[in-house]
């Protein structure tokens, strides 16, 4: 019998499994148990699909004439589908699941890009600590992880120029387009700073006026010296200056690049890299803006983005309105860590990262949800930077990863981020996937059993609209806000603002619900239209219930219409 070979493995790939495990661990620790409320209209428009299709319709609201652009399609169809089979276990298990594969996948192109486990593993807890508030059971959590893919097969693909990253970039927008339509254009972004440091790299290159002057230079040349071939007199002396002139710029261009290509070996602080791969890039991203139409929601993937920003649900909407840095300690610090770095150590940066931080950070500062962008491209930039700066400082790294591979040093990580996701998890251990405090659980049974909904017109808010729609309960709107921007459904009433005048008492409420209609009024208790209803003592609202958070009032001159 041969003796059994021992199979070593070394520390490196140890270190790998556990950041593999420990990320996996702090992924799931993130994620909600309670559900948001885009997760139950998802969840009801999955059903509507396989029932009728994509059918561009709005079938919730009470409003006649809505349409419905149906911009995540196959997110919900999906979501249903494990819905169906698995309840909101199913959903939340699969969040879980979309949480641990981001993070795996930030893990995974940081370690490719910077070539450095311990710096990979880092910035990545610190990446997904910040996008916490961000795991959800939403379409976006999936954009998320195909964003951190696409610099991945950028990257790969001017490095190597191999055809396999190429048919990713062309698979990835494809998927965008039917899975989340509304970012769709944002996958071009991506590609923006590369081609920007190519443009500026080619003329820095070519020397635009130089050039010129040498193109004129040869036209005269050439044109003297056709007329001398043919026998004509010519002005020889002239002829003889124009090719020492030659001769001279072409020299004083050589040494112009040769010293802007030692230059460029080590710059200051910014590399300009000139990718000839560049080209080819451009050519995927051409071929790309055709993908959106590879879905069947028709246009919806070129025109959405558009026409959000031209309605005015972007400015009510939390998420979408502009970052204070002074609120958000995350974002703040990021821009400090690479500030720091970029100023006070020799670390350097290549333009095309340079474009992409300041560009996401405009972004993050313009739209507060932007910051999960500006993580997930900075976390990959980062890491590169601090590989940069090590290079500079000629720091050996292999001696800091030997310390950190040490038992004591490896035992403190596991026991870290052990402790800190079982922090942030434990009280979420006991949250219900649907809080009784944020939806009305209770007053949709009393409706359901109590009230027509077939004739009813409730006013409701924003916030709890999907669940009552996916209670099958008809709703004047929900977190939808496409569905009631006049900008998509082309009425003329509009409803999401009517809503926003109601619960800000921008106008009073009484000429809001006679304009609609309105039967039937279900609010939060702190509502402040319910505060305007309770303390005016208005006759013409009949209480029909009461719990904890919610109440329901019966609007009697909407009864008699």
């Amino acid at each position: 019998m041969k003796p059994k070979k021992n199979i070593k493995i070394s520390k490196n790939t140890i270190f790998i499994i556990i950041a593999l495990t420990l990320i996996t661990i702090f992924s799931t620790a993130i994620t909600p148990a309670t559900l948001q409320n885009d997760t139950f209209y998802t969840v009801k428009v999955g059903e509507h699909i396989t029932k009728y299709g994509v059918d561009m319709k709005e079938p919730f609201a009470w409003h006649e004439g809505l349409i419905y652009t149906y911009p995540h399609w196959l997110y919900d169809l999906i979501s249903y589908i494990i819905y169906a089979n698995f309840g909101w276990q199913g959903i939340y298990v699969t969040t879980c699941i979309l949480s641990c594969i981001l993070g795996l996948s930030l893990f995974g192109v940081i370690k490719n890009i910077s070539k450095n486990d311990v710096v990979s593993f880092i910035i990545t807890i610190g990446a997904m600590y910040v996008l916490k508030p961000y795991i959800a059971a939403r379409a976006q959590l999936v954009t998320f992880i195909l964003f951190t893919w696409t610099i991945f097969f950028i990257e790969k693909f001017l490095e190597t120029k191999k055809w396999y990253y190429a048919l990713g970039l062309i698979i990835i927008p494809i998927i965008i387009a039917n899975v989340h339509a509304a970012v769709f254009p944002f996958y071009f972004v991506l590609y923006l700073p590369y081609i920007a440091e190519y443009i500026i790299a080619n003329i820095s290159d070519v020397i635009v006026y130089n050039k010129i002057q040498m193109f004129f230079l040869n036209q005269k040349i050439k044109r003297l010296e056709k007329n001398k071939e043919k026998g004509k007199k010519i002005n020889e002396e002239k002829l003889e200056r124009l090719q020492e002139k030659k001769n001279r710029d072409t020299e004083k261009l050589s040494r112009i690049k040769i010293k802007r290509g030692k230059a460029q070996k080590n710059p200051y602080k910014i590399c300009i890299e000139n990718n000839k791969n560049v080209k080819f890039l451009i050519l995927i991203m051409i071929i790309c803006l055709f993908t959106g139409l590879l879905t069947p929601i028709g246009d919806t993937p070129y025109t959405y983005l558009y026409k959000s920003v031209k309605g005015n649900t972007m400015e009510n909407i939390n998420e979408h309105l502009p970052m204070t840095l002074a609120e958000n300690t995350e974002a703040m610090c990021i821009i400090i860590i690479f500030l720091a770095v970029l100023t006070f150590t020799k670390a350097k940066i290549n333009l095309r990262d340079l474009f992409f931080i300041g560009g996401l950070c405009y972004l993050m500062l313009a739209s507060r949800r932007q910051i999960t962008m500006f993580t997930i491209v900075g976390a990959i930039i980062l890491a590169k930077i601090i590989m940069k700066m090590f290079s500079e400082y000629k720091v050996d790294t292999s001696k800091f990863v030997k310390y950190i591979l040490k038992p004591i040093p490896i035992l403190f990580t596991i026991v870290l981020v052990i402790y800190i996701s079982y922090n942030i998890m434990r009280p979420r251990s006991r949250h219900d996937y649907i809080s009784k405090t944020t939806y009305p659980i209770e007053a949709c049974d009393y409706i359901l059993e109590n009230i027509d909904i077939g004739t009813a017109k409730f006013y409701n808010e924003y916030n709890y609209g999907s669940y009552m729609l996916f209670r099958g309960i008809p709703v004047f709107i929900d977190s939808r806000a496409d569905v009631y921007d006049p900008q998509f459904n082309g009425l003329e009433n509009d409803i999401f603002k009517d809503f926003i005048d109601v619960s800000t008492i921008g106008t009073y409420y009484e000429d809001v619900f006679e304009k609609y209609g309105i039967t039937h009024v279900i609010t939060y208790k702190t509502a402040k239209v319910n505060m305007l209803i309770r303390e005016s003592n208005d006759k013409n609202y009949l209480q029909l219930y009461e719990d904890n958070s919610f109440i329901i009032y019966k609007r009697l001159s909407g009864e008699k219409k």
